[in-house]
């Protein structure tokens, strides 16, 4: 079946995007490369013929795309079965601007998932954090490290990114591994140009190690940043992922870091985000703006309690290194 918005047979090279039989954290690479965006006048969305499995920041990059081609060409792929359904329910078909036919029986409204969700405003971010505790279940213990994830990368989309479109945010909790996924993307102007502000980067993997590594923010050269912008965002995000044996991906550019699941028992928090067990990318296609996705276990850990103490410790002590290396810089009349 396809659904089209409009559709204009003169156009043979679309900007492509393929949504696979499972694209998750761990497994999300074959999907960035499948990414083709060689035409950014029209949007094609094709699908797995029998499955879709997908992360939540799988949807919101689709949603992100088709904004960029709003008013345009955009035909999507879609089955009359599951898969369907699901990106029904997920609110992608919305997004897309496309009536996809499929008819949803509502659940009760606290179903574990959070629509595709388009933010521009900081009270359309107020609204969603209210509404993120009911939708998702969460106890107190959980719901307010879920809510700084959210918050803290929303807030950086608004305040840094200089989206048209705003930020695009997706979460479910999946019941089997008591885990939440969350999922946030737009189509601003990337990591690089925020970062590079006061931090001038060689390339968009330079710009990702910057921006992980606490105390450094685009808004200032300063070590430490500012009383409104720290720095610490991006590293505490990364922080709970390791704390709680999780996966953490920020892909911006054509580069790609992906936290991965930690060997040791004991928790360790490396300032330099390279110094952490992970994988990198620089050669992906090319994405317009900043995608972030995490995955967070819900299971209270000591690790995770312990937490707080742990980053104010990391992040004090990567600040004192950094200006102690500045003063040491031999100065040149």
């Amino acid at each position: 079946m396809i659904l089209t918005k409009k559709y204009n047979s003169r156009y043979n090279i679309a900007m492509k995007i393929h949504l696979p039989h499972s694209a998750f954290l761990g497994n999300i690479e074959p999907f960035i490369r499948g990414f083709d965006n060689s035409n950014l006048d029209q949007l094609q969305i094709t699908t797995n013929q029998k499955w879709v499995a997908v992360h939540p920041v799988v949807l919101v990059m689709v949603a992100a795309l088709a904004q960029t081609v709003e008013g345009k060409n955009t035909s999507c792929e879609a089955l009359p079965g599951y898969a369907g359904t699901y990106l029904e329910r997920m609110g992608l078909f919305k997004h897309l601007g496309i009536d996809s036919g499929i008819s949803i029986v509502e659940r009760e409204p606290a179903g574990r998932f959070i629509p595709i969700t388009k933010i521009t405003t900081s009270d359309e971010l107020t609204g969603l954090l209210t509404e993120m505790v009911p939708l998702l279940h969460l106890e107190p213990q959980q719901a307010s490290s879920i809510r700084y994830i959210v918050s803290e990368l929303v807030r950086n989309v608004l305040e840094h990114a200089k989206s048209q479109h705003g930020a695009f945010v997706a979460a479910q909790y999946h019941k089997k591994t008591n885990k939440i996924r969350i999922g946030i993307a737009d189509t601003g102007i990337g990591i690089k140009a925020a970062i590079g502000q006061s931090h001038p980067t060689g390339n968009d993997l330079e710009a990702l190690q910057l921006a992980l590594t606490p105390g450094i923010t685009g808004t200032t050269r300063k070590e430490g940043g500012t009383e409104q912008n720290a720095g610490a965002g991006l590293f505490f995000i990364k922080s709970i992922a390791t704390a709680n044996h999780d996966y953490f991906v920020i892909y911006s550019g054509n580069a790609l870091y992906k936290l991965l699941k930690r060997r040791s028992s004991k928790v360790i928090l490396h300032a330099n985000p390279f110094e952490d067990h992970h994988s990198k990318k620089s050669d992906l296609p090319y994405w317009r703006g900043t995608v972030v996705g995490i995955d967070l276990t819900l299971d209270a850990t000591e690790e995770f309690t312990n937490l707080l103490d742990l980053i104010r410790d990391t992040y004090s002590k990567a600040v004192r290194d950094r200006k102690k290396a500045r003063r040491k810089k031999p100065k040149f009349i």
